[in-house]
Order: structure tokens, then C-alpha cells, then sequence
């Protein structure tokens, strides 16, 4: 059984206006032309694809691409959009496809879903166990903002826009984060909450080379932009040594 939540009809429903700005062309654009660069033209695995919001224009790009799914109402709606990529319905630290892949990836603080340590890193021996030798595995996650709490706060605010509210809240001894959603519809507010377990980079690389993989390349974006003491963010790229 896996700690992540699972998305249901109506959040599947929901999904991609909530999201609207992480399909906007310069987020999305960067995210896929880096992506297809790492495939180097072979067969790539998204784990936790969602609706589809990188799945679909980086197999438009002529990379042949598979996913693992948790939420079956996430999957039909990407299996709505396009019938070039197969869709298994799993946990993504343990679920199997066949064969083997030049590039497995997961986006958009994905990983952190998985709420526990020991899942975490069996999400990692999952993705090494998908690619072929010399293969890369790809992370997308934020950097916890703990430097933003003063001593005694355990909230930080991540979006204050006219639409939306949110916020996170922490558990400093469990890594368990709670992001918050106020959400205007119409003339109310929906709210809507999220837990997950962040995770900082360095932990990431142990639970790469527990896994047999390696450091490549870190960059604070998808556009490669230096990563420094001050990212928010990181892409990680680990690869599978040649043997």
C-alpha cells in the first residue's frame, strides 16, 4: 500500500484549470525540450504522469513514452487526450512496465507524494530497475523553505494571487508537509489540501546511490540555470552507470 494520496474524479476534473499556469508555453516548453534531449531518441517512463501535461506534448515530440498512474480518474483523462501513451494504473515506487528506458522522470514535486522515507527510496530502486544502462532518471522537486520560517512559525505562503491562496505548513521532525489551497469559484472558495514528505537534494543523491545511480547534473530549472545556495527549485539527473 502506498502514503499517497489519491486523486479522485473531481480533482482529475479540476486538475488542469488548477494548474493552468504550469502549462503556460514557458514552463511547459523548457521542461519538454529538456526531457526529449535526455531520451537521446530512446523510449521514455513518466512515473505519475497526471493528465498528461508533459506526457502529451513530449510524445508529440516523437519520443515513445509510457507512464505509471495511482489514480485511475487521472489516467482516463490522459488516455482521453492521446492514444500514444500507454497508461498503467500503480504505485510508482514498486508498479513494473516492461522493458527497459533510455530516461525515467518524474515532475513537478511529484515524488514528495510518496510520504514516507523507505517508499521514497523504493521509488528510486524502481526507476533504476526501468533503465537501461546508462540510462538517466530525472527529479523535479522544490527546495523546502524552511529558511523563510522564523523560529516558532511552522507556515510558509507559496502563492498569494487574485484566484488562489496557498500555503504550507510543516513538520519539522517527520518532513510531512500540508499545502494548503484557497481557491476562488465563482463566488466562493474551495479549499483543498495536499500532504506530502519533502525531501533536500542531498537526501535525493543517497537515495540515488542506494540505488545505483549517479550524480550527472543538477540545475536550479529546466532551463539549466546554475544551481545555488538560493534555488527554489531543482532537476536532478542521475544515470545508470554502463557496465
Amino acid at each position: 500500500m502506498t502514503s499517497s494520496e489519491v486523486w479522485d474524479e473531481e480533482s482529475a476534473r479540476t486538475y488542469d484549470d488548477d494548474c493552468a499556469g504550469m502549462f503556460a508555453p514557458e514552463v511547459l516548453g523548457p521542461t519538454v525540450d529538456l526531457l526529449a534531449e535526455l531520451a537521446s531518441g530512446g523510449r521514455a517512463l513518466e512515473l505519475a504522469p497526471g493528465t498528461g501535461r508533459v506526457a502529451v506534448p513530449l510524445s508529440e515530440r516523437g519520443v515513445p513514452l509510457s507512464g505509471i498512474e495511482l489514480s485511475e480518474p487521472m489516467a482516463a483523462r490522459l488516455r482521453a487526450k492521446t492514444d500514444a501513451v500507454p497508461v498503467v494504473v500503480g504505485d510508482m515506487a514498486t508498479t513494473r512496465v516492461p522493458g527497459t528506458f533510455a530516461l525515467v522522470y518524474l515532475v513537478f514535486n511529484t515524488i514528495s507524494n510518496l510520504r514516507t522515507q523507505d517508499e521514497q527510496v523504493t521509488c528510486f530502486e524502481n526507476a533504476a530497475a526501468h533503465l537501461e544502462p546508462g540510462g538517466r532518471f530525472v527529479v523535479e522537486l522544490g527546495v523546502p523553505p524552511l529558511r523563510r520560517l522564523p523560529p516558532g512559525q511552522l507556515a510558509a505562503p507559496f502563492d498569494v494571487s487574485d484566484g488562489h491562496l496557498g500555503l504550507d505548513t510543516f513538520d519539522l521532525v517527520t518532513q510531512e508537509c500540508v499545502s494548503h489551497h484557497y481557491t476562488r469559484d465563482g463566488d466562493t472558495v474551495r479549499y483543498g489540501a495536499g500532504r506530502f514528505r519533502y525531501a533536500w537534494p542531498a537526501e535525493l543523491d543517497l537515495m540515488a546511490r542506494i540505488a545505483g545511480l549517479r550524480l550527472e547534473a543538477r540545475y536550479a530549472d529546466w532551463r539549466r540555470s546554475p544551481y545555488t545556495s538560493d534555488s527554489e527549485t531543482h532537476v536532478s539527473v542521475w544515470r545508470k552507470p554502463v557496465e
